[in-house]
């Protein structure tokens, strides 16, 4: 009779896992509420698909800045600050509505970033980022 009632209760030990799936569903709703969601913010990039092909013939505005921030307008070196000038000249010129940033690889951000801000005053051109 003792050795039945020891293999019950060696079947009977098996742990009791209420307790753990509490904690676990516990810890988990500890982790959603106090989790902070940071929304990034970044620029708009719209690029275009694959197989457009542009049905206008105006010369595009390309604007190059080396690693260093030095920035050249259609193959020619200016000044951040006479950029506007330049391409007020060159819009009036061609009539042109697109502008390409190329920047090279290790340039720096704020670099990039000073140069759409001086393209963006003009209303009529869309800025493209090129490699």
């Amino acid at each position: 009779m003792a050795r039945r009632k020891l293999r019950e209760e060696e079947r009977n030990l098996e742990p009791d896992m209420t307790p753990m799936l509490d904690i676990v569903f516990i810890l988990l709703i500890f982790f959603i509420v106090t989790t902070s969601f940071v929304k990034e913010e970044g620029l708009l990039v719209n690029r275009p698909k694959m197989n457009q092909s542009s049905s206008d013939n105006t010369p595009a505005i390309i604007v190059q800045i080396s690693e260093t921030g030095i920035v050249s307008f259609n193959g020619k070196l200016v000044d951040i600050e006479r950029l506007p000038a330049r391409i007020e000249n060159f819009i009036a010129k061609n009539n042109s509505t697109n502008a390409v940033v190329i920047p090279k690889y290790k340039t720096r951000h704020e670099d990039v970033v000073r140069v759409i801000d001086q393209i963006k005053t003009f209303e009529q051109l869309t800025v493209s980022i090129g490699k």
